[in-house]
Order: C-alpha cells, then structure tokens, then sequence
C-alpha cells in the first residue's frame, strides 16, 4: 500500500499520528494517479479520434451523455470521504486533543531572520516571563531573568526531545512569518508575529534531523535550517537536568507542596 509514498521518496515518518498522514496520502497519490492516467487516455482518446482528417466537419451538438458528468461527481465524493473521514478527524485531534501532566515535553520556539531559539522551561516546569522591550543580544528572547519562574530556564539552538513522551511546541516570531516544519514528525506550525500557536505530537523514533522553516521568510529563507534531535527518555532527563540542575533544597521551608504544574 505505501509503494507510491516509497517511490515518490516520502521521509521517514518519527511520530505517532504520522501514520495515519501517511496513509492519507497514499489514498491521495493513488487518487490522482487513477485519474492522471485516466484523463491522460482520454486526451490520447480524443486527439486520434477527432484528428481533422477523421473528423473534417466540426460537430455543434457535442457529447450526448451524462458520463462526464457522472465521473466529475464521482471525484467529488471520493474527495469529500479523503476530507470528511481522514483530514477533518487528524486535523480536529491536532488542534483540540492536547495532552497534560508532568511528563510532557513543552518548548518555546522562537524564529527570527534566519533561526530558531528554543526556550525550555527549567526543571519547576514553568516559563519565564519574557518582553521585547528585554531583548538585547545577549538575551534574544526578552527573558526576565529576574522573574523567579525563569530561574532555571535555558536556551538551546537544537530542538531537543524525548521519544515516547507527548509534545508540545508554541511556536512564535519576533519579526515575519515563518513556519516550524518537522517533516519527520508530519506537522508544522506557522509562526506569526503577535499570535503564539501551539503544535503537539510524540516522537517514536530516537534520531537526528533537520528542522526548516516553511514559509517564505526573506533572503535567506534557505539557510533558515535547524536541528532536531529525539533521546530515549532517560538520556533526555540527563540532558535536561544537565541544562537546569534541580535546586538545593531550602530548609527555611516549611509545609505545603511545590506546585509543579508545566505551563506555557
């Protein structure tokens, strides 16, 4: 059943929805192919038979039937199934189902002409509050390092994740529109200015690959290419704790539970 996504060169799929896209579109390549072949006789079809020479005097009253007709609105069912039964559904889970708990992998990524900055939220599991007024460059993304939620975050150049762990990305801008593509894990966000968005999946593979951006973002939108990189769970908790140590325990404190909630 994947012989065309083979053919046509499909990368490796590292997600687990990425399965049910790949199916989609080999529905769609054998779709098109049946009636790339299909339409492609009948242009043959009607070259030879209306050819002047069998065909001197041209024929006002045309095509007689409704088999056309009745073939254009077989394409629209098989079009709305393609929609209505796989696209919708994957679509509606991409955007509604987003998973919760303190296992999930959360990521800010940043674009900017012309890279990516991810910003992961330290071991407490919560985001530092940033402004653009902060930006400077020695603090690209405006964090206020001074709010204690920001204590332990860090920054990385490399999109670094945990197979088998659900993740969630808000992707934004701090200038044009750009797009985080993770063509391995068959999704993509647009970053647009002003307006964070939020992508989610869980990586099933442990590997290296390259992340591009997908919208055309200025001159140098070709070299706009990062990294991503997947672990096994327990060599990411090792890089992460390695990035943000846990803090030393304060014995000053007393009662009540530290609240690890992760958000973004």
């Amino acid at each position: 059943m994947f012989s065309i996504n083979e053919f046509l060169g499909q990368p490796e799929n590292a997600s687990e929805h990425g399965a049910m896209v790949d199916h989609g579109l080999e529905l769609v390549h054998w779709f098109m192919a049946v009636l790339g072949v299909g339409w492609g006789l009948f242009f043959l079809y009607c070259l030879y038979r209306f050819h002047r020479s069998r065909q001197p005097k041209a024929d006002y009253y045309g095509v007689q039937n409704h088999a056309s007709s009745h073939l254009e609105i077989g394409v629209v069912i098989v079009e709305v199934v393609l929609l209505v039964g796989m696209a919708f559904p994957l679509w509606a889970q991409r955007v509604s189902d987003y998973p919760t708990g303190d296992k999930v992998v959360r990521v800010r990524a940043v674009s900017e002409q012309f890279k990516w900055t991810m910003h992961y939220p330290g071991q407490d599991g919560r985001f530092g509050l940033a402004d653009a007024a902060l930006i400077t460059t020695d603090n690209p993304l405006g964090i206020n390092w001074d709010d204690p939620n920001a204590k332990d975050d860090f920054l990385s150049p490399v999109l670094v994740l945990a197979k088998d762990r659900d993740t969630i990305i808000r992707v934004l801008s701090k200038d044009v529109i750009h797009n985080l593509h993770l063509v391995p894990m068959r999704i993509a966000q647009d970053a647009i200015p002003g307006s964070p968005a939020d992508m989610t999946f869980k990586p099933i593979k442990t590997g290296t690959w390259q992340t591009i951006c997908g919208q055309l973002c200025g001159a140098g939108h070709a070299q706009m290419v990062g990294q991503m990189e997947v672990m096994e769970e327990e060599d990411y908790d090792a890089w992460f704790e390695s990035k943000s140590p846990l803090p030393e325990a304060d014995p000053k404190l007393t009662g009540g539970e530290e609240n690890k909630t992760a958000s973004l």
